[in-house]
């Protein structure tokens, strides 16, 4: 026979209610089932708080285990890069668009180490043929020629410490187009030939205001008597 368990007997003989139910074979009490659960949610927690996104979404800084390996580290964190140096910094800005000496030497000053001349590595440079002045030129011409006066691609030339010689090359060459040039810029902003003084005044100041010179700025206007009224900073030739 299979054994019964009996409830354990009260004073009247009876038997008591209070005993515990008889254990079921392979199903967990309750306080076992509440611990499980209890582990679960701390791994759940530990694994929530250890993550660099966690960490993100909170503001607070994360620290990687000891057992990490650095480089992995620094690869996801993206807080460290390989340096970069002058030089190869040097032919970032170069290989973007064309710099002149002057003005490649004032991006690269911030960079420079203990040790390193700068006037080493834009020899370099020039010897190898990444930088050059001429070149600067004749992209400066190329990129504003069609929108502005000789006076101002002059002025960024000078501003850019380019050789007085190249400068003034590069001027004359402006002059023989800045009355074709400038009637180009005014069709584009103007539809007709100004009616009154305040009109021409107003187209005067336009083109001067893009570095044209007074005689093109005349030329296009038909009548170089209202150039006074446009604001009498005129550029000359």
């Amino acid at each position: 026979m299979w054994p019964s368990h009996k409830r354990p007997e009260r004073e009247d003989g009876r038997e008591s209610d209070d005993a515990p139910a008889a254990p079921s074979a392979g199903v967990p009490s309750a306080s076992a089932r509440s611990s499980a659960r209890e582990r679960a949610a701390a791994r759940r927690h530990e694994h929530a708080t250890s993550s660099p996104l966690s960490a993100y979404a909170t503001g607070q800084s994360f620290d990687p285990p000891e057992s990490a390996d650095a480089s992995d580290v620094a690869a996801r964190s993206g807080r460290e890069r390989p340096k970069r140096s002058l030089k190869m910094r040097a032919i970032g800005y170069l290989s973007r668009r064309e710099h002149s000496r002057a003005e490649l030497e004032r991006k690269l000053v911030p960079f420079v180490e203990e040790g390193e001349r700068l006037e080493d590595v834009l020899d370099a440079l020039e010897r190898e043929g990444w930088l050059s002045d001429q070149r600067f030129a004749e992209s400066v011409v190329h990129r504003r020629s069609g929108r502005f006066g000789a006076s101002r691609i002059v002025g960024e030339l000078k501003r850019n410490a380019v050789d007085g010689e190249l400068v003034e090359q590069v001027a004359s060459q402006l002059r023989d187009s800045e009355r074709a040039r400038a009637q180009a810029v005014w069709s584009k902003k103007f539809s007709s030939l100004p009616a009154t003084p305040a009109e021409r005044a107003k187209q005067a100041r336009f083109l001067a205001s893009r570095g044209f010179s007074s005689s093109a700025i005349s030329a296009v206007l038909k009548g170089g008597e209202w150039l006074d009224e446009a604001g009498g900073d005129v550029a000359e030739d």
